[in-house]
């Protein structure tokens, strides 16, 4: 068991101390059930509430935290809690799964394939022709990888995900369970004699470095030319990005949100859960888009946007304040 003392820790976090305790820590956990060997942490004054009835012996705050820590407890204040959490659940982080063999015997590759110094390869993975892995990636067993492929250095890859032909992923990624990357992108039209025809999709999916694609997420190859994810971009889990999109740098997007064919985002757009952005639309650099909002047409950056249709988040508190003015008065 990971044990580390509040000194040990600060090490790392590089905060200061306030109070003090003999208690050793062993895991983090939220104040409501930590107990007494267990750091925890306060990220907004309104949690500050929460702290007397926890048995938690450490938690991390912000700096602006008004409560005493009492006693044999303490704080370790730093500039955001949450970032320093971060590196002190990684602190206690538990092994990752173990590979015995850097490429499992069960592993099918293509002799074509190229294969970098120290990279790992699970169980039933498939590897196929003229596919480039780099050094130190890390493929989970029943992986496919396609004809073509190329995945950077540092990369991870876990099971059950499928990375299409001719697809590129950069260096540093991490791509969840059962995502799949460069599945064909949703193009049919309709003919008299077959109903609909399906348009072929021949581009392909480019994906920047540090990025990091949730399980179950698809992000479909272009018609023609490539879809595009910029570097450091985070997708949540059940995301859908479609075909010929193209995502600036540090762009996030919220599980069950969706883009149709053809998004631009700009760099540091934040896409809310559920929210839906029509096709050929453009979202302009630092722009929000609310959960569950639908955008049907251009947004300039630096813009919140909410609702269904989405209008500016101003305007939409002002609308949704007028309906419930009239709900009330209905009901009178």
């Amino acid at each position: 068991m990971k044990s580390y003392s509040i000194q040990e820790i600060n090490e790392v976090i590089n905060g200061e101390i306030y109070g003090s305790t003999s208690q050793c820590i062993t895991a983090t956990e939220q104040l409501e059930k930590a107990t007494t060997s267990e750091i925890s942490f306060i990220g907004n004054k309104k949690y500050e509430k929460l702290w007397e009835a926890s048995k938690a012996s450490v938690a991390v705050v912000n700096e602006d935290i008004s409560i005493e820590p009492g006693d044999n407890r303490a704080f370790i204040k730093v500039k955001n809690a949450d970032l320093a959490m971060s590196q002190i659940l990684a602190l206690f982080a538990p092994p990752t799964p173990l590979f015995h063999n850097e490429i499992h015997r069960t592993a099918v590759i293509d002799e074509t394939a190229i294969i970098g110094e120290g990279s790992r390869i699970g169980a039933g993975c498939y590897i196929g022709p003229n596919v480039q892995i780099a050094s130190n990636v890390t493929i989970y067993p029943n992986v496919t990888i396609l004809d073509e492929c190329t995945i950077g250095k540092n990369t991870i890859i876990w099971s059950g995900a499928v990375v299409r032909e001719r697809c590129h992923i950069g260096s540093d990624c991490i791509i969840h369970p059962n995502a799949t990357i460069g599945a064909d992108g949703f193009g049919f039209r309709p003919c008299k004699e077959k109903g609909l025809v399906k348009i072929p999709q021949i581009g392909n999916v480019v994906i920047g470095n540090g990025v990091e694609i949730g399980a179950n997420t698809c992000v479909d190859r272009g018609k023609f030319s490539s879809t595009i994810l910029g570097d450091g971009c985070k997708i949540d889990n059940l995301v859908q990005i479609g075909h010929n999109s193209k995502l600036g740098k540090f762009c996030i997007m919220a599980g069950n949100s969706g883009l149709a064919g053809s998004v631009t985002l700009g760099n540091g757009v934040i896409i809310g859960g559920s929210a839906s952005i029509k096709d050929h639309t453009t979202i302009g650099d630092g722009a929000v888009v609310g959960a569950g909002s639908g955008v049907v047409g251009d947004i300039p950056a630096g813009k919140t946007m909410l609702g269904y249709p989405a209008v500016e988040a101003r305007d939409a508190l002002k609308q949704w304040a007028i309906l419930k003015r009239l709900v009330g008065d209905s009901k009178k």
